[in-house]
This record gives C-alpha cells, structure tokens and sequence, in this order.
C-alpha cells in the first residue's frame, strides 16, 4: 500500500499543477469547487498488535474510540470534465475507552484531536440534470495532537501518551446534484480509510506499553456546494 500511495501522490500533484486555470465564478462547468459539510466520524481504534507490555497491562483487553460530528470543508480542482482532485479541511476530537476485560475502566485516552490530510483522485459519471455521482480514492495521513491520558490508566501511573502519525489510504464515492445553472449544488460523500497509529505510554520517562490500533474510520459528510 506504501508504494501504491508512494506513486500516487507525485501524479496527482502533477496533474493539478499543470491543469489549465479556473473558468470565471459562477460557472456549473467551472474549475473549482468548495463544500461545506457536515460530517460525522466514525472510528474503530481497537487493539490490533500489542508491541511492548513489560507490566502485562493489556491482557485480555480491547479499545474502541469514540464518534464525532464536526463541520468541513472540501476544495475540489476539476482536472477534466470528468476527474478531479480533492483535499478537506478539518479537525476531530475523540477519546479511547476500555471495552471487554478493560471495562468498567473505560477512560484510557480523555483528548485526541485529529487533522486527517487527505488526497483523493475522483472519476465523475455524469448521469443528465445536473446528478454526477463519483468514486475516488488516495492516500492520507492522520496527524494527531494533544493527546491525554484518561483517569483509568493515571491510577496505574501513567503520565503520559503520545499517538503516532501514520499514512494511510481512502476510499470514497459520493453524488453532486446541481441545484442551479450558476455553481450552486449538494453534495453527499462517504469516505472509508483504512489507517492505523501507534500509541505509546509513559510512566515518567520510561515507555511502559505500546500498542497499534486500527483507527479505520467511516467519514460520511452531506452539505452544500458551490462550483466556480
């Protein structure tokens, strides 16, 4: 998957680069489009590998992150009447609970806050009256920040938890349905990631566990959109 993302990216970025400039505002037929979203993340983050465990902390357990429901936004550049590039633009908070031999102790990780950098190429397969359902995919990376640890993993002395940034890969497919001959549209989209992150704990300045999750999250999003 690396090198399938390895080679991707420098195309698409090609692609974009070198792609004539946008039509004037307004246009249905334009270059770019922004959306503005409402999204709903819906993250697994169970335990897939247990990579360091000297205080034998994780028998038995299991870790699931929870949902969230934030506001994006996703620029689009049509490198074609048919294919175009898309980035989005948000942030998404979210804790880690226990679950199985770990509950009732749920809270393991009380803040994480997630920028997911994405890139995906998308195919348009216009349908007539303005309704353009679409599949695309591209690679991502999940950067994460301000990460917490929670009060049912504090009691045992952990002082801290850092979460790596790892790259990924996104499956998407979606519609736009033009409302207006000037731009204007809805959009709906669904996105399925496959990604996962190392979360490493600290008693003090000693790593006492580290364990891989598979964050693999469904992002679905609907909102407005206007092309120009």
């Amino acid at each position: 998957m690396k090198k399938l993302i390895t080679a991707a990216l420098p195309a698409m970025l090609a692609a974009v680069a070198l792609a004539p400039a946008p039509a004037m505002a307004g246009s249905a037929e334009g270059k770019l489009q922004v959306k503005v979203l409402g999204t709903g993340v819906l993250p697994d983050g169970k335990i897939v590998a247990v990579k360091n465990d000297p205080l034998a902390l994780t028998t038995g357990a299991q870790t699931k992150a929870n949902d969230n429901y934030v506001p994006t936004l996703a620029v689009e550049y049509f490198l074609t009447p048919n294919v175009s590039a898309e980035t989005i633009c948000c942030f998404t908070q979210h804790h880690v609970s226990g679950v199985g031999a770990l509950a009732p102790a749920t809270n393991i990780v009380d803040h994480v806050l997630v920028l997911p950098a994405t890139l995906t190429l998308k195919y348009h397969l216009p349908l007539g009256k303005g309704i353009k359902p679409y599949v695309g995919a591209g690679p991502s990376l999940f950067l994460i920040f301000g990460e917490k640890p929670g009060s049912s993993i504090t009691g045992l002395g952990v002082t801290k938890v850092k979460m790596s940034n790892n790259v990924g890969f996104a499956l998407q497919a979606g519609v736009d349905v033009a409302l207006n001959d000037k731009g204007l549209g809805l959009s709906i989209d669904a996105k399925k990631y496959f990604q996962d992150t190392n979360a490493h704990f600290y008693a003090g300045n000693t790593e006492v566990l580290t364990t891989k999750h598979s964050l693999d999250p469904w992002v679905l999003s609907a909102g407005v959109a206007y092309r120009f």
